[in-house]
């Protein structure tokens, strides 16, 4: 499969970990660095122009202007909060005054460039609503409308997707029955999108254009836990993500 002409930006998909040990009197603590990218990374083989940037990174290195953002064909946000694009250290620490960097990105798709949303804990409006994305530009690009509150839907029983009967050249030609996934940020589709796949009752796959670009919302997550193995290791993983990115990038 070809791959996409500009570069390819996953944003977040990375956590530090500290960990307080407690042993009878004792106690001490430790610390850890870990991404959530080793299935997104094998799904990409052979796609050299994909840059992954971890979210300690973002808040100061995401581009501050249009044409910083211009070399990249897709965005990929996932499991990162919109506070970090919006406090730049030179705002957070210093009180100077910044571009808005969601209206940044928003911008980049209406005049063409390609957004894909992926859920998790800091997607969406995410765990206790702290990732607040909704009432933001990045609500305004995407074909879903994000809830008020606290959108994850865990189901550790397993929880089946089901592809729409929709024709799209993202899902046509995938098996009808797709593995077993344990979560998503629970989003409703704009009238104007197209539903590509279901989980419950709620959208999974939602894709919309956005003036002159194109935006993709998957609600489950790119890797563990909401993904597991199981779908992660499937063949259609990979070629669901390689035609989500051709298809934002207008390709």
């Amino acid at each position: 499969m070809k791959c996409v002409k500009g570069k390819v930006l996953l944003v977040g998909e990375s956590w530090v970990a500290v960990t307080t040990h407690y042993k009878g009197f004792d106690h001490f603590v430790s610390g850890g660095f870990d991404t959530g990218v080793a299935y997104f990374k094998k799904a990409m083989e052979g796609w050299e122009n994909w840059v992954h940037m971890p979210g300690h990174e973002a808040q100061a290195s995401f581009p501050l202007t249009a044409d910083g953002l211009s070399d990249y064909s897709v965005i990929i946000i996932s499991d990162i909060g919109a506070d970090t694009f919006l406090l730049h250290p030179r705002t957070w620490l210093n009180g100077e005054r910044t571009p808005n960097r969601l209206r940044l990105i928003e911008e980049y798709v209406r005049g063409g460039g390609g957004l894909i949303m992926a859920g998790g804990y800091l997607s969406y409006q995410g765990i206790n609503g702290v990732a607040r994305y909704r009432g933001t530009p990045i609500e305004e690009a995407l074909p879903v409308e994000i809830e008020p509150y606290d959108d994850r839907v865990e189901c550790p029983e397993g929880v089946q997707p089901t592809p729409s009967k929709l024709r799209h050249q993202i899902t046509s030609g995938l098996q009808p029955t797709w593995p077993h996934l344990l979560g998503y940020n629970r989003v409703k589709a704009k009238k104007v999108a197209k539903v590509l796949a279901m989980v419950n009752d709620d959208p999974l796959l939602v894709i919309g254009e956005h003036n002159k670009g194109r935006a993709v919302a998957w609600t489950s997550d790119i890797g563990p836990h909401w993904c597991p193995k199981e779908f992660a290791e499937w063949e259609g993983y990979s070629e669901l993500w390689r035609r989500m990115i051709l298809w934002a990038s207008g390709e």
